[in-house]
């Protein structure tokens, strides 16, 4: 009985109590900022969306600008082979400075000398491959550790396949998964590699850039290859796994996605 007497005269004192009023300026003003937070905001979200649609648009063309050149050096090669026959003549085509290699060993017991190569690599575990500019001192190093190795000339769908479906990225040290071309943008923008068909086209064709571009790339982890690698211990001239296999590691990646 004193708790519900006690309620009461609490809800008469404050229903006593009158509340000051807003000035009519004051909701005024507050209506007004209102407003204009949201068309600000409605204009931030029309501004990004013209902006996805123009980086859009600017990727398509990209992409489309490299396939016609890619398609134009196919052209090439298969207009000089064919005159080459026709004059009965040898066409060697232009060797390529791109190669796959691919970790096929372990470490056990091995030397101070490839182990390091392996490390200055990135190649850290067995079937791991990576993206390599062949030269003089890339393949010095190639050849001390080619027991552990084996490498090749990559196609151009091959390229795009290893980096589509096995890529990763390395973003403050971490490994982010290229999912969205924002990504590759935020790393390499400055080097006006903005999308995986920029990554692609700077690889496959050693640009000026590429060094930034296999560093932004993680080492790629490949699957066994069917039915296991087949003596290890063998050079692939001799029925083996390692060594230089030339354009057959298209055959080898294919196994291994």
């Amino acid at each position: 009985m004193i708790f519900r007497h006690a309620r009461k005269w609490l809800n008469n004192f404050f229903s006593d109590i009158k509340l000051p009023r807003v000035p009519e300026s004051v909701l005024k003003k507050r209506k007004q900022t209102a407003a204009g937070r949201s068309k600000a905001v409605k204009a931030d979200t029309a501004n990004r969306k013209k902006q996805a649609a123009a980086k859009k648009r600017t990727f398509f063309k990209r992409a489309e600008k490299f396939v016609k050149e890619y398609r134009a050096k196919e052209r090439d090669a298969i207009r000089l082979a064919r005159l080459a026959k026709r004059n009965v003549n040898v066409n060697v085509p232009a060797e390529s400075g791109l190669v796959f290699v691919i970790r096929i060993r372990g470490v056990i017991g091995i030397h101070q000398r490839p182990r390091k190569v392996l490390q200055l690599f990135k190649l850290r575990q067995i079937n791991t491959g990576i993206f390599l500019k062949l030269n003089k001192a890339t393949l010095s190093m190639l050849k001390i550790a080619e027991p552990y190795l084996t490498w090749g000339v990559p196609s151009l769908k091959t390229v795009r396949e290893v980096i589509y479906k096995r890529g990763y990225g390395k973003v403050d040290r971490k490994k982010v998964p290229l999912t969205d071309n924002s990504v590759i943008e935020k790393e390499l923008g400055d080097k006006d590699i903005i999308c995986m068909e920029d990554l692609i086209h700077e690889i496959m064709t050693l640009g000026p850039n590429f060094k930034y571009a296999t560093n932004f790339l993680m080492p790629f982890k490949m699957s066994p290859p069917l039915c296991g690698w087949r003596r290890k211990y063998r050079h692939f001239k001799d029925g083996g796994s390692f060594g230089d296999r030339g354009t057959a590691i298209d055959a080898l990646v294919k196994q291994m996605i």
